[in-house]
């Protein structure tokens, strides 16, 4: 059974490229493997710019919706805040009673039933 030969990713990763092209000369399994990984890299450096824009986009995107809820909640609060009606009846804290409401109660402030 014929071995295949498996120093080509240690070369790559650990020894220099002299000693790698040296050993791609002599070997027909390693300089297999370099030819199918210099294929991916060409893909690899044909598709970085696609992914590179569509990452600006998609930040582009994230941008606007937070600053669209920032924008939001600001003029939101500067309305509560400024509008002392709303600002009155949202505060903490504060419940509305049966009297707010109109109804008729007692000198206890339960409902008046005739």
């Amino acid at each position: 059974m014929d071995k295949k030969c498996r120093q080509y990713e240690g070369l790559f990763t650990f020894g220099d490229e002299e000693r790698l092209m040296k050993h791609l000369e002599t070997c027909k399994d390693c300089r297999k493997e370099y030819e199918r990984m210099k294929k991916v890299s060409s893909l690899i450096a044909e598709v970085a710019p696609q992914l590179r824009e569509k990452r600006r986009t998609t930040a582009k995107i994230k941008l606007a919706c937070v600053s669209f809820a920032m924008i939001f909640f600001v003029a939101t609060l500067g309305v509560i805040n400024f509008n002392t009606d709303i600002h009155d009846t949202l505060m903490y804290g504060q419940t509305m009673t049966t009297e707010d409401y109109g109804l008729p109660v007692d000198s206890y402030g339960l409902i008046v039933v005739n």
